[in-house]
């Protein structure tokens, strides 16, 4: 008898941090619902994703999205501005519930965090000035002591250049006058995602995106989600899935790269 009682207390003593631990760490999902905010990282520097206006406004294609997440949990936004060098430590610190604008799914970024389910599939080219285009059309002309490379600090753009360029010339920049910087010939190439090139391109005439659809390193896009929230994860998922199904989500990208 004294066996039975003695298993029941041990059972009984290791089932209390389970259950301790479950109601620490209540799910994004739940906390969100209860505090009535939804609060997003994001950049403010990446068009057409993430842009913080002359207002101090944001707006683009993921800000869009981010509003229509909040609808659908009958909250509101708050936008906890970021940048790409500490987006990750941001998300970690538990600033936000949720990353987005223009992140690019990497496996570094996974071992620390979840990814929603993709967005788009998106990959590195060079933007350059057009008249330049023959100079640099592969990693090996680009990748010259002469060339000066432009990017913004702490993302998949800067990795990408040390990575494969590490005998240019590299220069950090901020993300919204670095292509001014090109047109005014003080950078020549920026090593970017197709979707962004495309988009300056329309924005910036005199600079051009490299044959766009040949990439230097495919990638994809995702939002950025804290690591084992599974339940989190399925709704933003869910979310997600419904707003391509209906067509909202294309609705939106293909507002924002109407515009000229």
């Amino acid at each position: 008898m004294n066996d039975k009682k003695h298993a029941l207390l041990l059972c009984g003593l290791l089932a209390l941090p389970l259950g301790a631990h479950a109601q620490e760490t209540p799910s994004h999902l739940d906390s969100v619902i209860q505090q009535g905010v939804l609060t997003v990282c994001t950049t403010g520097d990446y068009k057409p994703y993430t842009y913080k206006n002359e207002n101090g406004e944001y707006e683009g294609i993921d800000i869009a999205m981010a509003r229509s997440l909040a609808d659908s949990l009958g909250v509101k936004v708050k936008w906890e501005q970021t940048t790409w060098k500490t987006l990750m430590p941001d998300l970690l610190a538990g600033k936000c519930d949720i990353g987005m604008g223009g992140i690019s799914v990497t496996l570094e970024r996974q071992k620390k965090a979840f990814f929603s389910s993709t967005l788009d599939v998106d990959g590195k080219v060079p933007l350059v000035r057009c008249e330049d285009q023959s100079r640099y059309q592969t990693i090996e002309q680009i990748n010259q002591p002469s060339v000066r490379l432009i990017e913004p600090a702490g993302g998949t753009n800067e990795a990408f250049v040390h990575a494969f360029l590490p005998k240019a010339q590299l220069m950090l920049h901020d993300n919204v006058t670095l292509f001014q910087a090109l047109l005014d010939k003080k950078a020549d190439v920026m090593i970017t995602d197709a979707s962004e090139a495309l988009y300056q391109q329309k924005l910036k005439p005199g600079l051009c995106a490299v044959n766009p659809s040949q990439y230097f390193q495919y990638g994809e896009k995702a939002y950025l989600l804290p690591r084992d929230d599974v339940t989190w994860k399925q709704y933003v998922d869910q979310w997600l899935h419904l707003s391509k199904v209906t067509g909202n989500y294309q609705k939106v990208v293909g507002e924002w790269l109407a515009i000229p």
